[in-house]
């Protein structure tokens, strides 16, 4: 396989890694320990690292909208801050080698200096921190990104809903897009944002897909080698 050609990655942690139910320090410990390990190699690979909102944005955005109707924007609102809240818990995690401050706007381009790794979070309304993941890989001219999410693979159809659900270990941005359609809504649960997709195959990006909970997947995309997952390009 490919695997990664340059020594710059862009990496969306899904929350629902950070915080499935409280937070996991198993997990993040884990993470830490591998990101260190590639971070001091010479010559380094060095991070963007974008959190996601997860289960925390869904609970409160749930709990909003049982009490009264909340504008769109609002429940945008409300995630965004959720994955600004574990964005700090990831720079607080790398804080001997990550930037001084959590980036939220995806366009502000900022030199590592002696950073190995930059923590990122939302940015605004209309998208999740995919599409945010997007902007950053164009901002510092990176064409890859791994985004680790809670399934091995993209499915041909819901695989919580269809048994016969087939895993796809290559796809296209053209086919990838037909599946998830153009539209994006607050919490929605997609492998990869509708509107994050649009802008990836503009810019000709590679997106790996996997589940984050396997780490030895991420470690074998650094290393070039098999992984279990999806590449999108």
């Amino acid at each position: 396989m490919a695997g990664i050609q340059s020594r710059s990655v862009v990496i969306s942690v899904g929350g629902s890694l950070i915080v499935p139910e409280k937070i996991n320090t198993v997990f993040l410990s884990s993470f830490r320990d591998l990101i260190l390990k590639y971070a001091s190699k010479k010559p380094p690979t060095k991070f963007i690292l974008i959190s996601g909102g997860g289960k925390t944005a869904r609970n409160y955005q749930e709990a909003a909208s049982s009490i009264h109707k909340v504008p769109s924007d609002d429940l945008d609102w409300i995630g965004i801050h959720a994955t600004r809240l574990n964005g700090h818990l990831l720079k607080t995690v790398f804080e001997d080698i990550a930037y001084k401050r959590v980036l939220k706007n995806p366009n502000e381009k900022v030199s590592f200096g002696k950073s190995k790794v930059i923590v990122a979070a939302g940015w605004k309304p209309g998208c999740s921190t995919d599409y945010d993941a997007v902007l950053f890989a164009k901002t510092h001219k990176i064409d890859t990104i791994i985004n680790l999410t809670n399934v091995d693979y993209i499915y041909d159809k819901n695989p919580k809903q269809f048994r016969d659900a087939k895993p796809l270990k290559q796809i296209s941005w053209k086919y990838y897009r037909q599946m998830v359609g153009d539209k994006w809504s607050p919490g929605l649960n997609a492998p990869f944002d509708p509107i994050a997709a649009k802008e990836a195959e503009k810019l000709g990006l590679t997106v790996y897909v996997i589940n984050g909970k396997n780490l030895n997947s991420l470690e074998n995309i650094l290393e070039s080698k098999q992984f279990i997952g999806t590449i999108l390009r």
